[in-house]
């Protein structure tokens, strides 16, 4: 099997073509997300927007900034500004270059001021606390420059207390591992350098024993796989240096067989509809398995290596260093 990318090309300049379905007003909170894994795609695809295509998508950030929240994004606009939706929208302006355009420093101090005594952060003003927003907060904050914002260490020291006896992490101290959530600690961890107060081997085949027999991963034991854990899980492993852990072939195939050969786009699992979600995933998984001719993509930011590069950010990750 091979990768139908002028099938994808197509399916993700079609997205937003109906805004008028049910579908399209159901997902309107998740709109910052979904322009960051359309733009990302097409971005690995190596299909760079057009000028204006690119110009109206930035606008669009820029007008999704909350007057309520100095400095931070909302998932759409006239929604409140979260913590996730404001490193995603930091995400697609790195991509498109347009990170001149924001106040960093502001951005800095809303994420900033999410911060609790614990070291942990919150996803916004209402308190929600999981380790997703931690590694927002240490990625947008790297990217912008401002790291030294906050408290480095209180974050190691929470992020640790998500660690679980099986060596993976779950979303907050005391709860069930989970693939994504592991995600999201170790990079994190990697990008407060402090991978070394990790058990990577045990880390690493709890990670691997998500391949399931038909080459996909799951995020719990006894789950179905789904292919957006070939991203979660197989960055997390490249990160600790342990990818060759897993048979990437097998995985590669499970991808492959998501895809939508007709119309584009890649689901969850072969069989059912694509969606842009997994559409990303599965394409940053096959680049990091270098299956496709896709542009490489960076395990700990989820940019394309090329961004990573341009913006001069810390690399973070030797092997995956200019």
């Amino acid at each position: 099997m091979s990768l139908v990318a002028e099938k994808h090309e197509g399916y993700l300049r079609n997205l937003d073509k109906d805004r008028e379905s049910l579908e399209k007003m159901m997902t309107e909170h998740l709109r910052m997300g979904g322009a960051y894994w359309g733009v990302s795609a097409l971005a690995l695809l190596q299909k760079a927007d057009e000028e204006q295509h690119r110009e109206e998508i930035i606008e669009w950030i820029l007008t999704c900034r909350d007057p309520c929240n100095p400095g931070g994004f909302s998932p759409n606009v006239g929604h409140d500004a979260d913590i996730t939706a404001t490193h995603y929208a930091l995400l697609v302006l790195a991509i498109y270059g347009g990170l001149d355009r924001v106040d960093g420093a502001s951005v800095a101090e809303y994420i900033a001021s999410l911060q609790r005594e614990d070291g942990s952060f919150s996803g916004d003003r209402w308190g929600e606390v999981d380790v997703r927003f931690t590694y927002c907060a240490l990625s947008a904050l790297t990217i912008l420059g401002h790291l030294d914002r906050v408290d480095v260490d209180a974050c190691t020291r929470w992020i640790l207390r998500c660690c679980n006896y099986d060596g993976a992490f779950g979303p907050m101290p005391r709860a069930e591992s989970h693939a994504a959530y592991t995600f999201c600690a170790v990079q994190a961890l990697a990008l407060a350098d402090a991978l070394d107060a990790v058990d990577l081997d045990a880390l690493g085949w709890w990670l691997c024993e998500r391949q399931t027999p038909g080459g996909g991963f799951n995020g719990r034991p006894e789950k179905a796989p789904d292919v957006c854990y070939s991203w979660w899980i197989l960055s997390a492993l490249a990160t600790i240096g342990r990818a060759h852990w897993i048979d990437g072939d097998k995985l590669a195939d499970f991808i492959f067989a998501a895809q939508d050969a007709e119309d584009g786009g890649i689901a969850d699992r072969p069989g059912d509809v694509a969606d842009v979600f997994h559409t990303f995933f599965g394409l940053a998984g096959l680049s990091l398995l270098r299956k496709a001719d896709l542009a490489p993509i960076h395990p700990v930011y989820a940019l394309p290596s090329a961004t990573v590069e341009a913006l001069g950010l810390p690399a973070v990750l030797t092997e995956f260093s200019s």
